[in-house]
């Protein structure tokens, strides 16, 4: 099974008629979501070859608030983000939920500014 796969040069009439954007190109990975065995749904992450400034994301902004991705130690990937040019939004905290077990979580910005969570359960 084909855990991802990406595209380079996706252009032309069709991506300029389906984005309403002239001369469009992106290029992209689709990366397999877990638990399927075929036909598996992908999260399909694009970024345009030129893109618009927009307002600063904020988590409680409406639309598009945030991604969220459990990992096995959220200081060192957010350590990482970091040093790639990613931003902290806040600040680290550990919680029991009941019924649930215990969460570490932050909420950070990428390099473009959208916002993530990076998360661990036990």
């Amino acid at each position: 099974m084909q855990t991802c796969f990406t595209r380079k040069g996706f252009k032309g009439k069709l991506v300029d008629k389906a984005s309403n954007i002239d001369n469009a190109h992106l290029s992209g990975i689709h990366l397999a979501l877990p638990g399927y065995n075929n036909n598996l749904p992908t999260l399909e992450i694009f970024q345009y070859d030129s893109n618009l400034n927009n307002l600063d994301s904020q988590p409680n902004r409406k639309g598009y608030g945030h991604i969220a991705f459990k990992v096995d130690n959220v200081r060192e990937v957010l350590t990482r983000l970091l040093e790639n040019g990613g931003t902290k939004v806040g600040e680290i905290v550990t919680t029991q939920i009941s019924n649930s077990g215990q969460i570490t979580f932050v909420y950070a910005k990428d390099i473009d500014g959208n916002i993530i969570e990076i998360q661990n359960w036990k």
